[in-house]
């Protein structure tokens, strides 16, 4: 299937997008639940189409093309390679994704045959990722992923590193190649990249800390990329965080406070969006935004409650948290803190049934369900709370103001010897108040 030729001067550069598809096996088809949640062929072009345009590019042609067997050449067919290359010099492409992971003999071999540049998932993830990232932590992960994937891809894209070999590259001694000289320089890079990406979580550490000396509880917003969670962020926040109807629209962790109907004040954080066969590369380099999560007092896993994918999507979102679990980045309890958000239900055909003990329905972009959302996430941190009794003296106004800003105050009655109220609470700051310790 192929979409109508894009204008090519001084437009956007001609890209196809191939989807080579494994179905399913057999005995997976009969288990109803695995069905349920497989991700559909015309699903996964639709993103991955959706993944090279967040780029730049033009989309002319795509393909669904099924995959008997893996070719260790090609990963494709012989006449798949061919039907493409006619499609490819037809439509003038210049560029095309093969959304699946090609070695780097697969993707030399398919750029000799097309005679296009070629660039499959884990490359086409790491570009979007290197034209997103703004903050210098965001551009310390992707230069680190970008490293190691390019450490097996040396051969062109790495010539202009001899321009840096002047001045050290006798340390490779007499016969040392261009690409040993090049591994070398890549993994001196990588070494140094790792030890200012520590650096950044042990500065993430400290200021967790912090937070927890306020303390405010921490609620993080994940979910499939393009769920909208950005849109979300902005409608409980009043934000201004990017956010557009594209793919890895937010790289870069956000965090606000914001105010619960209680007037309990918490920090809301906007991390990176997941997706299915998330690069090994990318896990590792973003470790520490997904610390954010693993900080977190309550996790909204927010949902594209209208994708005809919503059940895969999430999915792959609880497969990377528990990914998480097994590292030890995340604790083990975390699933008793997630709230899932059904989001952009305004888009959906009819209402959605209901949503279910632990989930709300919302659209961020009306604010319909978000008043909701908010109680509910009131009562989950509620659960943790004690009530206690204090008396504060009347010309106690800081005390006053602690206990009005760190609990929720239930009752209150005013004497002229004594202000008496009656306050919700966590533990730590009923001792905290009790010792006078407070801010």
């Amino acid at each position: 299937m192929s979409a109508p030729a894009a204008e090519t001067h001084a437009g956007p550069t001609p890209a196809a997008v191939i989807l080579p598809w494994e179905r399913k096996r057999p005995e997976a088809l009969r288990n109803g639940e695995e069905r349920g949640a497989m991700r559909a062929a015309e699903a996964r072009l639709a993103e991955a189409v959706g993944l090279a345009s967040s780029i730049g590019v033009a989309i002319v042609h795509t393909a669904v093309f099924p995959l008997r067997a893996r070719r260790p050449s090609t990963l494709l067919g012989e006449g798949q390679v061919e039907v493409t290359r006619a499609a490819i010099a037809e439509q003038g492409v210049t560029v095309a994704v093969v959304d699946a992971a090609l070695s780097p003999v697969q993707q030399r071999n398919l750029e000799r045959a097309w005679g296009c540049k070629v660039i499959d998932r884990t490359g086409l993830i790491l570009e979007i990722f290197g034209e997103r990232a703004r903050t210098k932590e965001g551009s310390l992960q992707v230069e680190l992923a970008h490293l190691s994937y390019q450490r097996t891809r040396l051969v062109r894209s790495w010539t202009h590193l001899e321009r840096q070999r002047g001045g050290f590259g006798f340390l490779g001694g007499p016969g040392e190649s261009q690409i040993e000289i090049d591994r070398r320089l890549i993994d001196e890079r990588i070494i140094k990249l790792k030890k200012e990406l520590e650096q950044v979580r042990r500065t993430r550490s400290l200021h967790r800390g912090a937070r927890a000396r306020v303390p405010h509880p921490v609620v993080a917003l994940v979910g499939y990329t393009n769920a909208g969670k950005s849109t979300l962020f902005n409608a409980l926040t009043g934000a201004g965080v990017y956010a557009q109807d594209q793919l890895f629209a937010t790289l870069d962790p956000t965090m606000r406070a914001i105010s619960l109907p209680s007037g309990r004040t918490v920090i809301l954080s906007d991390t990176v969006g997941f997706i299915s066969e998330l690069p090994t590369q990318l896990v590792e380099a973003f470790r520490a935004t997904l610390e954010e999560v693993a900080a977190a007092d309550v996790i909204l896993h927010v949902r594209d409650a209208a994708h005809p994918d919503t059940a895969a999507q999430r999915a792959d979102v609880l497969g990377v948290l528990h990914e998480m679990t097994e590292d030890e980045t995340l604790d083990e309890g975390w699933e008793a803190r997630v709230i899932e958000v059904l989001n952009k239900v305004d888009l959906m055909e009819k209402p959605p049934g209901p949503a279910g003990e632990g989930a709300v329905a919302v659209s961020a972009l009306t604010g319909d369900g978000l008043d909701v959302l908010r109680r509910m996430l009131d009562h989950r941190l509620s659960r943790d709370l004690v009530t206690a009794e204090f008396s504060v003296a009347p010309e106690d106004g800081a005390g006053l103001a602690w206990l009005y800003r760190h609990g929720e105050v239930l009752s209150r009655a005013d004497a002229e010897d004594a202000i008496r109220l009656s306050v919700r609470l966590s533990e730590a700051n009923r001792a905290r108040f009790e010792t006078r310790g407070a801010g």
